[in-house]
Formats: structure tokens, sequence, C-alpha cells
């Protein structure tokens, strides 16, 4: 089969595209073949070899932790998918070895949904990572309740997006920074403030709103961004953050408890993104298409920081359906 690996960690510039064996299917695992395979920040960490020592990894490598396609095999004691299904998934394993930048994925049954019907297959393809980061941050880690204050960094991003989403749905308020550009995007989502990071410091504008401080923070950005968001949580507050461990000096300094997610396959939180989809409560991302041959490309591009909803992977040039 077709697919986007790599043999050793390297830049882009040891990313292959090339012939591949096909993986197999194995008990409680469907096999698809994939339509689109989504683009995330953390394709381009695991080709430099930033996951080491979180995940093993085994070469060749194939890239890509999300997909849409169509269910071509079902595995042994597989009941909730069957053959023809079009599914969606985060499909992350416990060694990093057969991602979905290739034309055949493999994984297990009980990490995939079915696409929602009101969604392409290439929108489809760049809910699954950003849409479960989100939903794990905000409601696992930080517990987020109705009527609470948000804060969520680059909320014209992949994970940002969804995270308005799911925080406006909750009944929560969201601030949001983002550029100046994206400012009708994120208000689109349920944005209920915008701060141009361009522009205005964050600390200050909310030090101007919120006096006491806000409940949670989603940190999306890592660095002087995430030590800084400690400043702005009320005591008892939460920040999650998707790029730093937790600092325990900041922490107990202003009284607030911090979290580090690392996004976890999830198919039944899946499926609930699925019904809110349907129900017309959440909005698909905007997506870019590329072809799989273009894929060190659009690693260069998510390393930009700068894409407006999700880059994804066109792995087949028409979906195939199995009757």
């Amino acid at each position: 089969m077709k697919a986007v690996y790599i043999e050793s960690f390297a830049s882009h510039g040891n990313i292959k595209v090339g012939e591949v064996p096909s993986p197999k299917v194995g008990d409680g695992e469907v096999g698809i073949v994939v339509a689109y395979a989504g683009v995330n920040p953390a394709d381009a960490k695991v080709a430099e070899g930033l996951f080491q020592s979180r995940v093993p990894h085994q070469f060749p490598l194939i890239l890509g932790w999300e997909a849409s396609g169509t269910v071509h095999t079902v595995g042994k004691d597989v009941t909730s998918l069957k053959k023809g299904d079009r599914v969606y998934v985060y499909c992350r394993k416990p060694t990093l070895q057969w991602g979905s930048w290739a034309e055949y994925l493999t994984f297990p049954a009980e990490h995939g949904a079915l696409v929602p019907t009101n969604l392409s297959m290439a929108q489809a393809a760049g809910v699954p990572l950003a849409g479960l980061t989100a939903w794990q941050a905000l409601f696992d880690k930080a517990n987020l309740q109705p009527g609470e204050v948000v804060l969520i960094h680059g909320g014209g991003g992949g994970v940002g997006s969804f995270g308005i989403q799911w925080a406006k749905l909750h009944g929560s308020s969201i601030i949001t920074t983002a550029s100046a550009p994206k400012f009708e995007y994120v208000k689109l989502l349920g944005a209920d403030e915008m701060i141009d990071y361009q522009k205005h410091h964050f600390v200050d504008q909310i030090r101007c709103s919120y006096p006491s401080g806000i409940d949670v923070v989603l940190d999306t950005i890592g660095g002087s961004v995430y030590r800084q968001s400690y400043e702005i949580l009320k005591p008892g507050g939460r920040i999650v953050s998707l790029r730093e461990q937790p600092d325990l000096d900041l922490s107990q300094k202003f009284k607030v408890r911090a979290e580090y997610l690392f996004v976890s396959p999830n198919g039944k939180q899946l499926q609930t993104i699925t019904k809110l989809f349907e129900l017309g409560k959440a909005k698909p991302p905007i997506v870019h298409q590329m072809p799989l041959d273009q894929a060190p490309l659009a690693i260069e591009e998510i390393k930009k920081g700068h894409t407006t909803g999700k880059v994804v992977l066109q792995v087949m040039s028409h979906q195939v359906y199995f009757r």
C-alpha cells in the first residue's frame, strides 16, 4: 500500500512516500480504506523523535493519528462496526508504527465511530484528535462547569475551535486569543470575547475584565504563554496544557490546579461528538485539503501555527464502499 513513513528520526526531509506492507487486522479490530487523514502538530513531533520518552516507536513508522474511511475488514469479536460503514477515528496505538497516512489502517473497533451524516469525509478526518483533545481537556481534566469563564488559547486552530464549541454548549463563557483575521471565525464558533495576541497582552486584558481571575485556562501554546496564564486564574482555578507539564511552584503560588493532557482514543466520546454534529449543535472544521504526496509540505504548514481549522491529506482519489 502507499503510505507516508519514516525510517529514522529527523526533520521533514526524512519523510518518505512509497510502498509498504499493509497492516493485518487483529481480534477486536477493524480495517478501513482511508479516505482522508488529519495533519496535526503531533505528527511533526513524532517525525523528529520528540515523543520517544512517552510512547514506544517501531520503524518503518507510518505517520498520522486520525482518519476517515470505509470499513473493509472486521476482526473477530467485533459487533459495533460492519463492512461498508463510514467511520472516523483517533487511531494512536500503544506502539507507534501503523499510522493513518496510508491507504489502509487498522485500529480497535471501540476507538472508532460512525461519521456524522452531515459531514463530508474530508471534514470528518479533521475532527477526532482535535475534538477529543478539547473534550478531554475541558471535561475530564478541568471539570469545566456551566457558568464558569474559560480562556482558550489559539481559538482559531484545531483544538481551540472545538474547545470554544464544547465550552459554549456546556454553558460556559469563553475568552479566546487569536489574530484579528480569525475574530469572525471564533465568534461564529461561540467565543464571547476575543483578544488579538499580536496587539494586546492577554494577562492585561483579562485582569481589566476579571480582576478576581477566571476559572479555567486551556493552553495550546506552551512556553511563556503557559507560565503567564497562571496569573489570570482565581484561587482554585484550573489550567490544562497540551504542551507543558504542571509547574508545581506556580501552582502553589497561585493556589490553582495544573494538568497536562496527552489525548487518549475514546470511541464513546467520539460517538457523543457525532451526535452533536448530527443535531446541528457543532460546526465542522474548516479543512484545507492536500494530496498525500505533499505530506512533508503539510507538516511545514502546521508547524507555522497559523492555520485556521485543519489540514487533511486526501489519501484515496474517491471513497470506496463495500456492500
